[in-house]
């Protein structure tokens, strides 16, 4: 029964931790918004760097680009705190039944390890190359961020036996 209270939790902590990142976004649109334009706008890369001509300087794009990324981030915080409730509901259930309540928590998971690792990582590290940026790194955070999703995803998917079963 620990084991399927700690799933719960785990999950409940990255539902909230998605859902403070999108708040954060939302209420502080602009801040937030610089950073993504500085990125794409790759206006803070090494001066010798040849990679500038994947820059991309429409702002409308730049809004689109980040518009996507709120969402993305609310939608891993909804689908964690749907997984989360489930999870929470089956917690005295049979195995199967546990097991299969998970489906939204995995899904929520796995998004935002995506966002993070796909979104911040390879599209905005590497395509972009904000890790040249001393201003506008993100990668450091987003690799926190990835690697503390990426555990929980990996700990939640782990089959559950019956309660009361030893673990």
């Amino acid at each position: 029964m620990v084991t399927r209270w700690s799933k719960v939790l785990l999950t409940a902590a990255i539902a909230l931790f998605a859902t403070l990142v999108a708040f954060g976004n939302l209420t502080d649109y602009g801040t937030n918004f610089e950073f993504v334009q500085h990125v794409m706008r790759m206006d803070t890369l090494f001066p010798e760097t040849t990679i500038r001509y994947r820059r991309v300087e429409a702002p409308l794009l730049h809004h689109a680009a980040y518009l996507l990324i709120i969402v993305l981030e609310a939608a891993t915080a909804v689908l964690c705190w749907v997984g989360a409730w489930k999870m929470l509901q089956a917690r005295h259930a049979p195995a199967l039944a546990f097991n299969l309540s998970k489906r939204a928590a995995l899904a929520g998971l796995t998004l935002g390890f995506l966002v993070w690792q796909v979104g911040f990582m390879s599209i905005g590290g590497e395509w972009f190359g904000m890790w040249q940026s001393s201003q506008w790194n993100g990668v450091p955070s987003a690799f926190r961020f990835l690697v503390t999703i990426g555990l929980v995803l990996i700990y939640v998917a782990q089959r559950d036996g019956e309660p009361g079963e030893s673990a």
